[in-house]
């Protein structure tokens, strides 16, 4: 049973959707194209590239071609159906688990300066850790040149779980990204701990002026909130500011937060569902101090990116969160109110593409999906055929 966060009024049925029968011909860019609904509005799913290796993130270049990363710590072009070969350039990555190359995000400024932002686990004496860095994409897109690591977290640990790590980049050019506990689930509560946080730092790696322990005994200044167990969705609502996040909870608890500066969002003392082991959760799934969800899904879907939908070919989703899903399969469309309180969800294509690691609106307003375990990259896109 999915259950909904506390500001929901009602109970609302998600939507398995079924593949239509139709196989329609591919173009030149995608390999088959198949159609799907969503509610009244009929999608085209095309795949425009296979092969891929446990890809994480995507984004699209100023060209129309995109960039991916790939877990096991490559970067490939894809351009008309074409996957390039490994970038070169990319610093060593520890691939032991969770562990990898992970979220990329270009700079505001990428079409001339050609700077992009990546995360990945780097492993040094201690263990392996979150990490973020920078580089300038090559004209030739073969190398990454300058690269430079702005941020390493602060304790490193010989586990192999919840690393993170999306990047949401503000307005004003600072960067906001996830850590995961780091399987050791206490360190969520400890602001002088990088893990189980969102941080905030500014494009030189410097903590960004509004965090909230900067300039303070407290904790550490790079964080922003804590009380997160495994954020791997991190957006910022382009229109509002909003920044959003998508969390891994345990046996239930996956969590769409909206997280606020010196803010706790709970794990491992507040959650819905349970821990692995069967046991409540200590303070169970509210108390004072602690932020409640914005929503939350029990049984877990296990969420990827989140997204923010505003573009031209879907005017009825404006404003809809986007959430990848990997044990589930599907691809989570929540519906909000003008206050920001989610409504209702559909679940797209339930089991029909694998798990769908990232999501991401394209220039054109429609949706880029990566599956990890299939390794594709998909375009979904609006169908006129029956419109």
């Amino acid at each position: 049973m999915r259950r909904y966060g506390r500001d929901l009024n009602g109970i609302f049925a998600g939507v398995a959707i079924p593949l239509l029968l139709a196989v329609m011909i591919g173009t030149a860019n995608a390999e088959e194209a198949v159609e799907v609904p969503s509610k009244k509005i009929p999608l085209i799913v095309e795949t425009l590239a296979t092969g891929l290796e446990q890809p994480w993130s995507v984004e699209v270049l100023p060209d129309g071609s995109f960039i991916v990363s790939e877990k096991r710590g490559t970067l490939r072009l894809v351009k008309d159906g074409k996957v390039s070969a490994p970038i070169a350039g990319v610093p060593p990555v520890s691939t032991e688990g969770q562990g990898g190359l992970l979220d990329i995000a270009l700079a505001p400024d990428f079409a001339t300066s050609r700077t992009l932002y990546f995360t990945y686990s780097a492993r040094s004496d201690g263990g392996a850790g979150t990490a973020l860095a920078k580089a300038r994409l090559s004209q030739d897109g073969a190398r990454l040149e300058d690269e430079t690591r702005l941020f390493l977290m602060s304790r490193l640990s010989p586990q192999g779980q919840h690393f993170g790590s999306r990047i949401a980049i503000a307005k004003d050019g600072s960067l906001f990204f996830g850590i995961g506990d780091r399987g050791e689930e206490t360190r969520a509560q400890d602001p002088r701990d990088h893990a189980g946080a969102i941080l905030h730092i500014n494009p030189d790696g410097t903590p960004h002026a509004d965090n909230p322990f900067l300039g303070t005994a407290n904790g550490l200044p790079e964080i922003w909130s804590k009380g997160h167990r495994n954020p791997q969705g991190l957006t910022i609502d382009a229109r509002d500011g909003t920044l959003l996040s998508a969390e891994h909870g345990a046996r239930g608890g996956d969590e769409v937060n909206t997280p606020q500066p010196g803010r706790n969002y709970g794990w491992p003392r507040v959650s819905y569902g349970r821990h692995y082991s069967g046991a409540e959760f200590e303070l169970g799934s509210t108390a004072k101090g602690f932020e409640q969800p914005l929503y939350y899904w029990d049984p877990s879907i296990a969420p990827g990116a989140i997204a923010v939908y505003h573009g031209a070919m879907f005017p009825e989703w404006d404003g809809n969160l986007l959430i990848a899903a990997l044990k589930f399969q599907l691809l989570a469309r929540l519906e909000r109110d003008e206050s920001g309180a989610v409504v209702s969800e559909e679940r797209l294509f339930d089991g029909e593409f694998g798990r769908i690691r990232d999501v991401v609106v394209a220039p054109d307003g429609a949706l880029l999906l990566l599956t990890d375990d299939q390794g594709t990259l998909l375009r979904v896109s609006r169908s006129t055929a029956t419109e």
